[in-house]
Formats: C-alpha cells, structure tokens, sequence
C-alpha cells in the first residue's frame, strides 16, 4: 500500500460482517474503496468483512449516470455488491434536501443487508467546512465537532486532507469524476470551501485544525460526562429535580439537549432549549411543561418526568 496510507485503516475495527460504502464516483470516496478493498484483503478469510458499494444519484446534473457507471464498474472491478437508487431531485434542490435524501438511501441499504455500520470518505476539509457552516447557523459546541466517526457511521478518512486523498489517487492512478455542483459558489458549502482555500494558506491554519482537533476531544469528553449523569438518574424519562437544579445553566442546557435526543427528541433549539431549563428549575411543583407539542415534562416535588401527551 502507498506509504502515505500505510494503517489509516484501523481493521480491528472491521469486524465480519456487512459495511455499507458510500461512493459517488468523486476523488474522496474513490480513493476511499481503494483503500478499504486494499485493507481488507490482509485479513484473514474468515474474518474478511464484506463490502458493499452503494451509489445515490440525487438527478441533479444531467450527466450524473456517468458517475453511476463508474463506481458500478468499479464495484464489479473488485467483485463487490453494487447497490444504486436515484432520486431525480432536479437541479433546484437544496443541500439539506439532497443530502437527507442520500443518507436516507444508505441507511435503507444498511438495514436491507444488515450491515454493521455506513462508511463514507469525509476528510479533515470536510470537518473544518462542516464546523464553519454549523457555527455560523449557531448550532452550539457539538455542531463544531459533528463530523466525527461513530460505530455505525464510520469516517476514517477524517485525519486526512483532501490534497493528500487527490495525491494517493493520481499516485495510485484512480480514476475518478468531478461533480460540476461544486463550483457553484451559490451552494453554502461551496462558497466555504472557496473562503478556506485562501485560509488554508495561513500560516496559522494548521494551528485552526490542531483547535478543531482539541475541541471534539473535549466535546467526546463532556458527552461522556453528561452520559454518566444521565445514567445516574432514577428512570431513563426521570431527572432528579434538585439534582438538576443544582447544575450550573449552560450545563443543564447541554443535559436537556442529550435527555431529550435520547428520547428521540430531536425539534429544539437553543432558545426552547433554554427556555426548558429555565422553567424546570423554576416553576412549581404540579405545573407541566410542553416541550415540542408532542410530549410533556411534568414537575413533581422531587424530579422531572418526560412523558407522552396523550398518556
């Protein structure tokens, strides 16, 4: 393997089983079957995990059944399983729009073939573009770090720049194709990407991503502090009251956030957010507070219970 990608799979990490591989045809997750077909092929037979191609052509650009051809061609190259759909979104359609829809194709694909986990080829620009844009739309500290690698949506190529993915690929002499959408610069992403080009020059900026870097430490650390508090509770939809009343306010925000997304609460933000906690610390026992129309927090004496509406 190129020396440049020497171990930047973790195989410990794949284990038997099916892994649903998100390719567009583009250099990233070319580079990135590559790769995985390379390192896989090092591990014992019995242990090989399978790799499964997947392929959502959003039918945004004219030309995008050229891309499906690719990366089938490319799947049957490697004598892997091709899986395509194509959602014929039409070229107005926005980011959110095409990008819901495609991670709604692989984890479909995921569940159909009963696959351990989706792997796409984010890299470390991808991170920096994704923080920028979060922290502009105010999504708060996990928003800075929300492109990270999870055991079911694994990113492993998120150490890595796209310049180094581009020279593994020339290196390796890949072929691969480019998605005229990316340079449009009325595209939110695009316009981020084209910004950072010229602060990637920075002398600093390897001093932003080290930053980055230390900030999604720090948010795996927190999240797994307000886990333990969680878990610490008397009933997974019950907070001790005092407890959290006790808990500084940008604190209970943060343990709001997360009780409420493991309920699979999910329509907030930071100002109901805030709203929530204030009223939980304050109202009196026997008042109820509505959280998203749906579901309620009831404040008794001695915690908060989340519960159903129509209970």
């Amino acid at each position: 393997m190129n020396k440049l990608m020497d171990n930047i799979i973790d195989t410990d990490q794949l284990l038997p089983g099916n892994y649903v591989v998100a390719v567009s045809g583009g250099v990233d997750s070319v580079s990135l079957l590559d790769i995985l077909v390379k390192a896989i092929s090092e591990i014992d037979s019995k242990k090989r995990p399978k790799l499964i191609v997947a392929h959502y052509d959003h039918g945004i650009r004219p030309d995008s059944h050229y891309d499906r051809s690719l990366v089938q061609n490319l799947a049957k190259k490697h004598k892997l399983t091709f899986v395509y759909d194509e959602g014929k979104l039409g070229p107005g359609v926005s980011e959110t729009e095409a990008r819901r829809a495609r991670y709604q194709f692989l984890e479909k694909t995921k569940q159909a073939s009963n696959a351990r986990a989706i792997i796409t080829a984010h890299h470390a620009d991808d991170a920096v573009e994704t923080a920028v844009i979060n922290f502009k739309r105010g999504t708060g500290r996990k928003g800075v770090s929300s492109l990270a690698d999870h055991p079911h949506m694994q990113r492993p190529l998120l150490h890595l720049s796209k310049a180094e993915l581009i020279n593994y690929a020339k290196q390796q002499g890949l072929v691969w194709r480019e998605d005229s959408t990316n340079r449009d610069s009325a595209i939110l992403r695009n316009y981020i990407r084209l910004k950072l080009s010229q602060v990637k020059k920075h002398p600093n900026y390897p001093k932003l991503l080290a930053s980055l870097k230390k900030i999604h430490q720090t948010n795996r650390e927190l999240d797994g502090l307000i886990e333990s508090f969680l878990h610490s509770q008397p009933a997974r939809n019950v907070l001790d009251r005092h407890q959290f009343a006790d808990l500084p306010f940008d604190v209970a925000v943060e343990v709001m956030a997360q009780w409420l997304r493991n309920q699979n609460i999910t329509t907030f933000n930071s100002g109901s957010l805030q709203d929530l906690v204030i009223k939980c610390k304050t109202l009196p026992a026997g008042k109820v507070v509505d959280v998203d129309g749906n579901n309620i927090i009831d404040i008794n004496p001695d915690n908060l219970a989340l519960v159903a509406r129509d209970r």
